[in-house]
């Protein structure tokens, strides 16, 4: 119970619940606003009221998370000038002027077109209201993007250099297309798609098997199907990229990823660490199942490694991560599930070939549709065990090689982080049982398949009144 009078370790668990915790909603934002991008383009296309009433169904459970994710964000964003003061004060030349972005460039964004995509149905023209749609979709994403241009400079810092303890910035562009920025953006970008997408077929499979509204649902499910048919294998290959950048820049995170403890020379093989139990402190395994010479084929696709696979014993225990166990099956859970998307995709698509997803079939594909509902959740682990292997593979370093996370937290009494982390996770808690309550009454209800279409000759609120002749009434002179 040492980290209870500890400001790091206290500072380091609320920034993490928070973080976790506000993680949830924008990953399935992000995502779903491509799916509803989709939905009303098929619906401007076709005029096929399936798809507008889907468009006006999912955008209840968008705003949901939404509201959620700017209640959740904001604070966990205020912690850097709370808890971690030093650090906002060495590295805020860039890095508060990118979260800066995040919030006026982005976040404004998707917010200002918001009340038009949700309440601007029959009330614009049909064209400014799908602009709006693509506009809170480009939001959306943009956020990602600058968050993750922020994250991947904290891993691989470039364009300047520590000058009496304060980043200098020296090339602003090249800060921002830091060593990891595009793989790392690319690898988020398809977690929510994916996530959303396995969350929308999950949910329609839900309705399929409860034979509530089938046709409709069955239509959800095989876009979502068709759009993870992309997502899903691109997902893998990407996934592999970015483990690559970690082999080449952060030696230290890939060796706790493996729990390698000896390193293994250029030139040699090397067995692959397929479960094992880490000992940080005999420095060892205490038990592994091994794939013998696999790791080269993981990391190079051939047999004898190119480069060193550096142990973690090569550093001294205070410059490597000391939570080698979190890191090691944090990345197992997260490539796991990405597997197992991938071959439900291929299961399903299967059954797609063989005649087998239309609204009259799909019903006795009992086994499929669990499988689908099981997913829903999956992706949102998987998100959330990224971000842990990303974070805490990096420690002890909060700006990488640069400064310490020990050096970057605020110097208060542990007793005042302990009392507001025990005040965010209560306050997070209620929250969270909220918005399941809401999200759940959201999918009881339904969509509801009778709400008028819009009319796109006319985009007006319905019955508008005329305006009538008010005659003036105050009193004439002669009147007085």
């Amino acid at each position: 119970m040492d980290f209870l009078s500890s400001t790091v370790a206290l500072s380091r668990i609320q920034f993490a619940v928070t973080a976790i915790f506000h993680m949830l909603w924008p990953v399935l934002t992000t995502g779903m606003a491509i799916y509803l991008v989709i939905v009303e383009g098929l619906w401007l296309k076709t005029r096929n009221s399936d798809y507008y009433h889907h468009a006006r169904f999912w955008s209840k459970l968008y705003v949901l998370n939404f509201g959620v994710g700017v209640a959740s964000g904001l604070p966990m964003e205020f912690q850097f000038g709370t808890n971690w003061a030093p650090f906002s004060e060495a590295v805020g030349d860039f890095f508060g002027s990118i979260l800066g972005f995040e919030g006026a460039m982005a976040f404004m964004l998707e917010a200002g077109f918001l009340g038009i995509m949700l309440f601007g149905w029959g009330r614009v023209n049909p064209a400014i209201h799908y602009l709006a749609t693509i506009m809170v979709a480009f939001g959306a994403n943009l956020s990602t993007f600058w968050i993750l241009v922020a994250n991947s400079w904290l891993q691989t810092p470039a364009g300047g250099e520590m000058v009496n303890d304060k980043f200098v910035v020296s090339d602003y562009f090249q800060a921002i297309l830091n060593p990891f920025m595009i793989k790392s953006v690319m690898h988020m970008f398809l977690a929510t798609l994916e996530t959303s997408l396995f969350v929308i077929g999950g949910i329609s499979a839900w309705y399929i098997l409860q034979k509530r509204h089938q046709e409709f649902f069955t239509q959800s499910l095989k876009i979502a199907l068709a759009a993870a048919i992309l997502v899903a294998p691109l997902q893998i290959y990407v996934g592999h990229l970015s483990a690559e950048q970690v082999y080449h820049y952060q030696p230290t995170k890939l060796a706790a990823i493996e729990a390698k403890w000896e390193t293994s020379l250029a030139g040699e093989s090397a067995d692959w660490s397929l479960v094992a139990i880490p000992d940080n402190q005999q420095e060892r395994n205490r038990w592994e199942i091994t794939i013998p010479n696999a790791l080269g084929y993981i990391l190079e696709f051939k047999a004898k490694l190119s480069e060193p696979v550096l142990g973690l014993k090569t550093w001294s225990a205070s410059d490597r991560p000391h939570m080698v166990g979190l890191v090691y099956y944090s990345f197992r859970i997260m490539s796991g599930i990405g597997i197992f998307m991938a071959v439900l995709m291929v299961w399903s698509s299967l059954q797609w070939l063989r005649g087998k997803l239309n609204s009259e079939k799909l019903g006795e594909q009992k086994w499929l549709l669990r499988s689908w509902m099981l997913t829903a959740p999956l992706g949102y682990i998987a998100v959330e065990a990224g971000w842990i292997v990303r974070c805490v593979g990096r420690q002890p370093w909060t700006l990488y090689g640069q400064i310490r996370t020990a050096d970057a937290a605020s110097q208060l009494p542990a007793s005042t982080v302990l009392t507001s982390l025990l005040s965010f996770t209560i306050v997070y808690s209620i929250l969270f049982v909220a918005t399941l309550y809401f999200g759940s009454r959201i999918i009881r209800q339904g969509p509801n398949l009778n709400l008028p279409l819009p009319n796109h000759n006319n985009p007006m609120p319905v019955n508008p009144q005329p305006a009538q002749f008010v005659p003036d009434q105050r009193p004439t002179e002669a009147q007085q």
